[in-house]
């Protein structure tokens, strides 16, 4: 039997404090005499590494309290690894491990590549930690750090002195951004790295503004300075004005004028402003994007709650704040369709995500459309009301509007260098380059790239999703630092949470024209998939893990199974994975 006996370095690990929080990323001092420190643990109750190809086994560590490592056996080779994911915690038990070694979060679609331990796809950022794994007088054990194990983690290679003439500007702190200069650190990139964010914050994980209105920035930051200090990243608050591309350099607004040799645009979206009477005047009326307009509401909100909530918009940041927000309040959603998210999901599925909101109290005019808003009998200068063209008159002491964003490309519109699509968008190759400009890159929210997942043909899209921000800006990353790699295709992958987590695969930028769904959709358990005549170009399920994972590693193949084989009740997760690659 051959056995994984690859070493870690000792130096390179970080330990947490809080492992699915914000990141405590002070650097541990190691010197060569760390390596004692590793330490042989027996496995609990294994006597032998009896795992068969493709399995993977969570197992306990004796003489650590609630030490687990996960086993995962890909050919010949056992391999031994932290037990959770690094993005929120999932058991990667619950995951899906392919025959060349990658294993995928069954939660949010984090990758992994069990050999190295390495991250391959979004949204997590630190790589699991790798032990050494043996047989022994009838056992099993591992080699590890105590402190390493409990962290289910390692620390990312970024440690770094900037050198030479190379420099990369990053525009924009969200998630592209934070996946493209973390990368480039992992990459081997030496030359000056800048990231220059309009928001007051470092990068946060964005997506638990909405999902959960947290306002506390150290709950929410990615790094804390020290870690963008230690890697040499160069983090700027201010707003870029413009940039001359010719020139090869970005100005802002306070004045400052950076010069590159490689620009990366991830400067995300900017939300949508209802433009109907009383919106733009009246205070207490919210956008939500950043830290501060969630501090925002939730200081509209107030500690006593009761508050009656209107949430403009019927789709992912609208449902996300009702049901953050309907526990002591009063919430009321307005929505253009006939049920929730239907554009994207069509009617059926969202009926099961109003029903479920509808259960926490949250109320719902669907075919409604927004007349004005009003101001308060109390003060005229909040809002008090928000009055629907049917005549109904909606009570609100704050409002959230959820109607969509556009890319953030406003410092480029007057730009002759650049051309901007329609919707303000940047169009770019596969590779994210910018086309007619060298070196320029466009990432997340502001970018239209050909897509070819399922049913894609190369069409041009624009995908509005966390996952894929990072996993562009991974990409991206590595073409500065080894311009000899071709890019890695990913699937679009993207969450919710809608009274249940939702999990959702693939993308339909040519529309889908058929759905079916599995399980039991009247318990919200059920996996819903979209087809465009017999192919399936996107996967959603509630409670039916790891459907959507396996489905995306099923596309990345081209062996999903077609929209007429699930109609006869084809279960995905029977279906197995080739090894060749296919998108």
């Amino acid at each position: 039997m051959s056995l994984s006996f690859r070493f870690l370095a000792p130096q390179t690990f970080r330990f947490f404090t809080r492992p699915f929080g914000r990141i405590n990323t002070q650097q541990s001092a190691f010197t060569t005499s760390a390596a004692i420190m590793a330490q042989e643990y027996k496995i609990k109750g294994l006597s032998a590494l009896d795992l068969k190809s493709g399995e993977k086994r969570e197992v306990e560590v004796e003489g650590i309290e609630n030490g687990k490592v996960l086993l995962a056996k890909v050919g010949n080779t056992t391999h031994a690894m932290s037990s959770n994911c690094t993005h929120y915690g999932a058991p990667l038990k619950l995951g899906v491990l392919t025959p060349e070694g990658r294993l995928t979060c069954a939660w949010h679609g984090a990758c992994f590549n069990v050999g190295t331990g390495d991250v391959e796809d979004a949204p997590a950022l630190d790589p699991l930690a790798k032990f050494e794994v043996y047989e022994k007088s009838g056992a099993v054990y591992i080699k590890g750090e105590e402190a390493t194990i409990k962290a289910s983690r390692r620390n990312p290679n970024v440690q770094c002195k900037a050198q030479g003439q190379e420099k990369v500007v990053v525009i924009g702190g969200g998630s592209g951004a934070m996946g493209a200069v973390q990368a480039l650190r992992e990459q081997g990139f030496k030359g000056d790295i800048t990231m220059v964010s309009k928001e007051p914050n470092l990068p946060i994980d964005r997506t638990k503004l909405s999902k959960a209105l947290i306002a506390d920035k150290s709950k929410v930051e990615w790094r804390s300075q020290d870690w963008y200090d230690s890697a040499s990243i160069s983090t700027v608050s201010d707003e870029v004005s413009s940039v001359d591309f010719k020139a090869k350099s970005i100005s802002t607004q306070s004045g400052k004028s950076l010069p590159y040799t490689k620009l990366i645009i991830a400067s995300g979206g900017t939300p949508k402003m209802l433009p109907l009477p009383g919106f733009k005047d009246l205070s207490n009326v919210f956008l939500l994007r950043t830290l501060p307009d969630v501090q925002a509401i939730l200081g509209a909100v107030g500690e006593e709650k009761g508050k009656n909530v209107v949430i403009v918009g019927s789709s992912f940041i609208g449902m996300e704040v009702a049901n953050a927000l309907s526990s002591n309040n009063n919430v009321t959603v307005i929505g253009m369709e006939t049920a929730p998210l239907e554009r994207v999901m069509g009617s059926e599925v969202g009926k099961i995500f109003q029903k479920l909101i509808s259960k926490n109290g949250v109320k719902f005019h669907m075919e409604a459309s927004v007349d004005s808003a009003q101001p308060s009998n109390d003060d005229k200068s909040k809002v008090g009301s928000v009055s629907l063209k049917d005549g109904t008159n909606l009570p609100a002491d704050l409002v959230v509007l959820g109607i969509g964003v556009s890319p953030a490309t406003e410092y480029l519109r007057n730009n002759s260098a650049i051309q901007l699509e329609k919707d303000g968008s940047i169009r770019t190759s596969e590779s994210f380059q910018v086309e007619g400009l060298s070196d320029v890159y466009a990432i997340g929210d502001i970018a239209t790239y050909p897509y070819h997942g399922p049913g894609g043909n190369g069409s041009l899209t624009r995908i509005e999703h966390w996952n894929v921000a990072q996993n562009a800006g991974r990409s991206v990353a590595a073409s500065i630092a080894k311009p000899s790699v071709a890019p890695k295709p990913f699937i679009p992958v993207f969450w919710s949470a809608m009274g249940s987590q939702l999990r959702y695969c693939g993308n339909t930028p040519n529309g889908w024209d058929d759905m079916v769904l599995q399980g039991q959709p009247d318990e919200a358990k059920f996996a819903a998939f979209y087809g465009k005549g017999e192919t399936v170009v996107a996967v959603a399920s509630m409670q039916m893990d790891p459907v959507m994972s396996h489905s995306a590693e099923l596309m990345r193949r081209g062996n999903m199974p077609s929209m007429s084989e699930l109609r006869k009740g084809q279960n995905v997760l029977e279906v197995g994975l080739p090894q060749e690659i296919k998108i």
